[in-house]
């Protein structure tokens, strides 16, 4: 057998002299080993490889796979790695776009010869231990990408493609006594190719773990372990595949010996079986052994178990009988070192992701590690499992007309048919006993066809779970494809349209609430949606998190890269930055969105108690200890513990064993469930649910005065108002408030304003925004930001009115929009130094939509920290707030501006009554709002932060930018390509807009004066 380089082009030749594919259970020689975790059957290959990278196949060293060639001059590299990562070729971030589109001329069945990456790969090893008589040695890639040729002493053992499922070769006959000389070609591109065309970093190399594994004389080559549930009771049923001579025995801990039934299958009845769920994911340990025909123990297998049913019925999707609502997310593997993932890594990110609620999730757009599914299994998630294939760049042309239905990858191509049963018998044969695996999926956005439908027929053929195919929904040709309604990004309303006539199979989104940038606006909508219809039954948010490499500038400073800085092309830029996590697996801002959203109980607090609505499938509130905390502008006034027996899926009210205090004012009541005890994924104390009511008590004392009017000093060019800690200068010649300040100095006071304020309608675009092309459409209200100008005759700007307590300013400014337009700004200044400014408009129906509708004040940037009394403690939006709470909150500026992987709009708090800015003496600016404001405290203006495509691109900081405003327009998040702001989030702008509130000085520390 010896290797032809011509073929890997062919889709027919996608595995040669590779084995077929088992399950991924694990072997021991004894009891003792199982017992350590460690089989003597199995040695590890990963560590430095030695390495030649090649543009292409044609400039791979001839004859480097011979054990003679010398490579000690050759590179070291990591195995796992991705190739690009260590300085071979670029890292290409791509969506839908072929990686070679536009380089090579190319169609399906051909690859790009010029540019097509080749990582020549040589390690010297000496088996561990000998293999003993009748034993075989088999070596295992668990995932290259996107096809590799191995050689062994010199020896063609094979070729594979599927970059993400195992490929094991048997090397038994080419070892040798001592070293052995294993050579491997990794090609970055294959006929695979085409059908790996997911949303992700173009990488390639070996980038999982190589291990080599000995079989015994007798050995289970694949095991499957199925369960049946028949009321209390359940069967476990085992099938093996024995190669050679040995006898299978097994035990079921804690129930018993399994025993072999007439169709040759071991088998259990458990009594009251403990059902695995994602509310209490048990495990039963199935031990089995195998001896060989003299009696000896050739095998040792720990199988974890896991009793659960998971079927459609009554065209429901329900997990043991009960119907079951995803709160689920999509989740590439990648990590900071792209797809080369640990186990601890990934426990990491599931402990993360149990913690706010998440149930399930989706494989995009490729089977996993087989670690991940250990641990779903352990923690308790509901996985889509999807086979490794995607052909958007071919659907796109489908799509947009330029290539006919016929064309489609892979459609009706009778040459791919072979390819694609392959991937998804990888898939159902290495992950089909675990019980987190409760759907199959087809693969992601390939159109359709009659080979998607051949697969999902095998995946119904080896298997009872239900299958999954979205893309029926662009190509209806085969509705049996999919057992599910499965759709992407629709927004909820459509959803409830589509279910009020077709009932036929359940809905679910397999994508929605597009993460990208300052997103995840509106998601409510949809879990509103799965409590009153019972056929949706939730979605994926996309998705886990931001793919991004770390890369650093020219002048060392490191940031997050994105498609285009590694000077790829093509590239889809930012659009790799979608995930609920930052790059480095840190929550963003609207996790505590996704946390309130996903909880298993929702929560209404009223003032003399708590309306429970337990949404779990198993669990009684009484699992949960609960505290009820009632506070008063930041201050607790008492905490008190809450018990409660709510059973899963009903409703109850709980009451308070408090009241609320008859003294005036806003108080807030907080509700939080906790674990009682510890769990695989969370300890004991760790929040489960929460929920705030706010009581208001009427019949607040009035607002103290505000002393006698401050006085008032005509000027030739300024207007000035005086009192006695304070003094403010409005400008004639400049149309504004110039200069505030409060606090005598001998110089005059502490100056507050860094420049005068200014109404603003402008934010830097959100990634949403940018979609739906908001810069194009809402431009004006940049230009209205920047350069409105002060109406009147010079030296006749401001208007001056007195009352027995106030002195007011007020300006109109001009705005260059089309129509023409106009706004108020008026200030009016009290003798304490409290200056209410009142900024009013009229917005013609022929202008855009505002982005927001405030001011802006810049001070110096020594007044640094923050403090405000509203929703937090993260940033929020008015589509965006379920998940805040109201309370006092700290915070540093220098933190405010969320660092999503493009600059954008962040930081924005809403319901905000009350906010202070100071410096580390505790001087600044107190802003109030008696009806609640948005209010953001930044360290750069929103066209500073609009400039900038990195975060490590913002200029040094030079001012604090406060903005108060009546209301931000929400963040969206249906999608990131089109979908906008939901109408009810929008500012409203059918009847003049008035926006009020009022800043004043703060003193330092133990200074008189203070405002």
């Amino acid at each position: 057998m010896t290797f032809d380089l011509s073929r890997i082009a062919d889709p027919s030749f996608f595995a040669d002299g590779r084995l077929p594919a088992w399950s991924d259970h694990r072997w021991f020689a004894s009891e003792d080993e199982l017992r350590a975790g460690t089989s003597s059957y199995e040695q590890n290959l990963n560590g430095l490889w030695k390495f030649h990278y090649a543009r292409n196949p044609e400039q791979a060293i001839a004859g480097f796979q011979q054990p003679e060639f010398d490579v000690a001059d050759w590179d070291d590299i990591p195995v796992p790695a991705h190739i690009q990562l260590h300085g071979y070729g670029r890292p290409q971030y791509a969506n839908v776009q072929y990686p070679w589109d536009g380089h090579e001329q190319i169609v399906p069945g051909e690859i790009p010869t010029r540019f097509n990456p080749v990582g020549s790969y040589v390690t010297d090893f000496v088996l561990e231990r000998p293999s003993r008589p009748g034993e075989r040695v088999v070596i295992t890639f668990h995932g290259a990408e996107s096809a590799i040729a191995l050689w062994l002493n010199g020896t063609y053992v094979g070729y594979a493609e599927d970059s993400f499922t195992p490929s094991s070769f048997d090397i038994t006959d080419a070892l040798v006594d001592g070293p052995n000389r294993l050579a491997a070609q990794v090609f970055t591109w294959s006929g695979g190719s085409w059908l790996e065309d997911q949303d992700f970093y173009r990488f390639s190399g070996i980038f999982r773990d190589v291990v080599l594994t000995h079989r015994p004389v007798a050995h289970v080559a694949d095991l499957h372990v199925r369960t049946v549930i028949d009321g209390a009771s359940a069967e476990v049923v085992v099938a093996a595949e024995i190669e050679g001579e040995g006898e299978l025995s097994a035990q079921l801990d804690g129930v018993g010996t399994l025993v072999r039934g007439e169709d040759g299958t071991l088998r259990v009845r458990i009594e009251n079986a403990r059902l695995w769920s994602p509310e209490d994911p048990y495990l039963y340990d199935l031990v089995l052994h195998l001896h060989t025909g003299t009696g000896e123990v050739a095998e040792v297998i720990r199988q974890r178990v896991g009793v659960r049913r998971f079927e459609i019925e009554g065209g429901v999707l329900r997990l043991n009988g009960e119907r079951v609502v995803f709160f689920g997310v999509n989740r590439h593997e990648f990590g900071l070192q792209g797809r080369v993932m640990t186990r601890e890594q990934t426990a990491a990110d599931l402990r993360l992701l149990k913690s706010i609620g998440v149930n399930a999730i989706r494989t995009s757009h490729y089977p996993n590690n087989s670690f991940f599914y250990d641990l779903a299994d352990e923690f308790g998630f509901l996985v889509i499992d999807e086979m490794n294939l995607e052909t958007h760049g071919i659907w796109d042309a489908v799509r947009a007309g330029d290539l006919p239905v016929s064309d489609a990858l892979p459609g009706d191509r009778a040459e791919w048919r072979d390819a694609l049963l392959d991937r998804a018998t990888s898939l159902l044969r290495r992950d089909r006993n675990h019980p987190c695996v409760v759907i199959w999926s087809c693969g992601n956005e390939s159109f359709g066809g009659t080979l998607i439908r051949d697969v999902a027929d095998y995946f119904r053929s080896a298997d009872d779970r239900p299958v999954h195919y979205e893309g029926v929904d662009w190509d209806p040709r085969y509705p049996e494809t999919t057992d599910i309604v499965s759709r992407m990004y629709t927004p909820a309303a459509q959803i409830e349209e589509f279910l009020a006539t077709n009932r036929e199979k359940p809905f679910i989104l397999c994508e929605y609430a597009h993460a990208m940038g300052n997103s995840f606006g509106a998601v409510d909508r949809y879990l509103d949606l799965a409590y009153r219809d019972e056929l949706f039954q939730g979605g994926f948010i996309w998705d886990f998190s931001d793919q991004a490499i770390e890369l650093t500038d020219r002048y060392g400073n490191t940031y997050f890269g994105y498609g285009g800085d590694n000077g790829e092309a093509p590239h889809d830029s930012d659009f790799s930055g979608n995930g609920i996590l930052f790059a480095d697996h840190t929550p963003k801002p609207f996790v505590q969105e996704v946390s309130y959203l996903y909880q298993p109980l929702k929560l209404t607090v009223e003032r003399d108690g708590v309306s429970i609505e337990n949404r779990n499938l198993f669990t009684s509130t009484a699992a949960y200890s609960a505290v009820a905390t009632l506070r008063t502008d930041g201050r607790t006034l008492l905490t008190a513990t809450i018990e409660s027996d709510i059973a899963a899926g009903e409703r109850g009210f709980v009451p308070f064993d408090f009241e609320v205090p008859r003294v005036p004012g806003e108080y807030t009541i907080d509700v939080e469930f906790f674990h009682r005890s510890a769990t695989a994924w969370a300890e004991a104390g760790a929040r489960v649910a929460r929920g705030q009511g706010v009581v208001i008590v009427d019949g607040a004392p009035p607002a103290p005065t505000s002393g006698a009017r401050p006085e008032l000093i005509h000027g030739i060019h300024n207007i000035g108002v005086r009192g006695e800690h304070f003094e403010a200068l409005f400008s004639q010649l400049y149309g504004g408030l110039v200069s505030y300040r409060y606090g005598s100095t001998r110089d005059g006071g502490r100056e507050l304003l860094a420049a005068m304020p200014k109404p603003s309608f402008w934010h830097a675009p959100t990634s949403n925004e940018r979609g739906w092309g908001a810069p194009f459409e809402d431009g004006q209200w940049l230009l209205a930001s920047r350069y409105a100008r002060a109406a009147g005759r010079p030296l006749h700007t401001a208007r001056v009115t007195t009352d027995d307590e106030s002195v007011t300013v007020s300006y109109t400014y001009d705005l260059p929009t089309r129509p023409a337009s106009s706004c108020d700004v008026d200030y009016r200044v009290t003798g304490d130094g409290c200056i209410e400014v009142t900024l009013s408009m009229t917005v013609a129906e022929e202008l855009p939509d505002l982005p927001e509708f405030g001011m802006m004040l810049l001070i110096s940037p020594e007044h640094d920290h923050l403090r405000w009394y509203g929703d937090g403690p993260e940033e929020s939006a008015v589509d965006r707030r379920l998940g805040a709470r109201r309370d006092v909150f700290d915070a540093d500026v220098a933190t405010q501006l969320t660092p999503y992987l493009r600059p954008q709009e962040a930081g924005s708090h809403t319901g905000v009554r009350w906010a202070e800015v100071t410096d580390r003496r505790g001087w600044g600016v107190r802003v109030d709002s008696e009806y609640g404001m948005e209010f953001s405290a930044l360290p750069w203006t929103p066209f500073e932060i609009e400039n900038a495509d990195h975060h490590h691109e913002l200029p040094p900081t030079r001012h604090t930018v406060l903005r108060p405003a009546l209301m931000r327009r929400g963040v969206a998040g249906d999608d990131s390509w089109g979908a906008r702001t939901h109408p009810e989030f929008m500012i409203p702008t059918d009847s003049p807009l008035r926006f009020r509130f009022a800043f004043t000085g703060v003193a330092g520390r133990g200074v008189a004066g203070r405002g």
